[in-house]
């Protein structure tokens, strides 16, 4: 919150909700300046002040969010900052965006999870006053976006045909704006092989793995990486045709269960111990990881269900995690997004060894979900940012490739 004197001095352009500022005799009751969203990537401390508060004020300064430094000050602690209705490059103003598509739903396999994603991004828009539509990729063709004179697109889509450079290379040929990472980052990303090449070539650490093409080939890779082992498809997400594999007996169904939804099979080595993620907003030098979030599932089986639908699963959050191993992580995530060339935001999953705590990178989502048992809206609850808020600064990022 601003007081008065604050909020001439800084701009801002309207009145909202009262707040009481003891230096100027504001009391609760009375007409105070206040900002309108919490978005702590948008935030400069005062200057000469330790815990981010104006010294004689007690309240936040904002700043530009195209030159601060997104969710700390430069002593490291987080701070709270909103959206201003101002003009210039010192605040967003919500008519800047123009007309905003929200691509949902598609043909993927993930379909319902984007519609929910995509539905929840929207109504977050529209609530700020974005002019904003939905548009299904599987009911619409994408010249579409044109004819309406779309200024920029939120990808809320999932898996293949979203996640994976297809789309962003057709928005890239209309010249259109988009959310999240680029042609070749998007297509990295959603090749699991290929992701594990380019960590294992940056030397980040990632689970022992083959790529199979047949149930020969699974049995082969359950003898030389041992068990158990996890079986999933290349190019697919939310855990869909994973199977954990504990007698070579089972590599034929586990096999069959993943080569359904794609004809690349990754047979990759059992880490035990405990499920983390962490989430990035930012590109380049302004990425920052959000807080790890550590995952609970019932009976250690993270799956379909469990990430979408079950109110059994625990999402743990500050993480619990003992000495730096967090900050270690979230450095780590951030070397993981930066090697792939990711941009606006990502969610990685990475794997904690019980015995030796040494985490390891599984796989990274360059469009993670956004429903209301999703990860990173929770991460970024976990330092201020609301969903609306989350939803703009996203937004706000949306680019092509070469201009980011």
């Amino acid at each position: 919150m601003a007081c008065q004197a604050c909020a001439r001095q800084l701009g801002w352009a309207r009145w909202t909700k009262p707040r009481l500022c003891s230096t100027n005799g504001y009391k609760p009751g009375t007409t105070s300046w206040s900002k309108v969203l919490t978005a702590p990537s948008f935030i400069r401390w005062w200057p000469g002040s330790s815990n981010g508060i104006h010294p004689a004020h007690g309240c936040w300064k904002p700043c530009s969010p195209f030159t601060s430094t997104p969710f700390t000050s430069a002593s490291g602690k987080a701070g709270r900052a909103e959206y201003k209705t101002g003009k210039g490059r010192k605040g967003l103003k919500k008519t800047n965006f123009g007309k905003v598509a929200v691509l949902m739903g598609g043909r993927s396999a993930e379909r319902k999870i984007s519609l929910l994603s995509g539905r929840s991004v929207l109504a977050a828009l529209q609530s700020c006053g974005v002019e904003a539509l939905a548009f299904d990729t599987a009911e619409r063709e994408l010249t579409d976006l044109k004819h309406e004179k779309v200024s920029r697109c939120f990808i809320a889509l999932h898996g293949r045909g979203g996640e994976d450079g297809s789309v962003q290379g057709a928005l890239e040929l209309m010249g259109i704006p988009y959310t999240g990472s680029g042609v070749l980052a998007s297509s990295l990303a959603m090749d699991k092989v290929m992701t594990k090449r380019v960590w294992a070539a940056e030397a980040l650490r990632t689970p022992g793995w083959r790529e199979v093409h047949s149930v020969a080939d699974t049995e082969a890779a359950f003898e030389a990486l041992g068990a158990p082992l996890i079986v999933k498809p290349v190019r697919e997400g939310s855990t869909l045709g994973l199977s954990k594999v504990t007698r070579l007996s089972d590599c034929a169904e586990a096999y069959q269960r993943a080569a359904r939804h794609d004809a690349r099979v990754l047979c990759e080595q059992f880490v035990a111990g405990e499920e983390v993620t962490c989430a990035i907003l930012g590109t380049g030098a302004l990425a920052r990881a959000l807080p790890v979030i550590r995952i609970v599932a019932p009976g250690g089986n993270y799956d379909y269900e469990s990430k979408y639908f079950s109110n059994d699963t625990q999402y743990v959050v500050p993480a619990g995690l003992p000495g730096n191993e967090e900050a270690s992580i979230q450095e780590m995530v951030l070397k993981a997004y930066h090697a792939l060339g990711c941009r606006g935001w990502a969610r990685a999953d990475v794997m904690i060894d019980a015995r030796t705590r040494t985490p390891w990178l599984l796989e990274i989502n360059t469009a993670p979900g956004m429903t209301d048992h999703s990860l990173v809206p929770m991460a970024a609850r976990a330092v201020g940012i609301g969903f609306e808020a989350l939803c703009l600064s996203i937004l706000d990022q949306a680019t092509l490739d070469g201009t980011a």
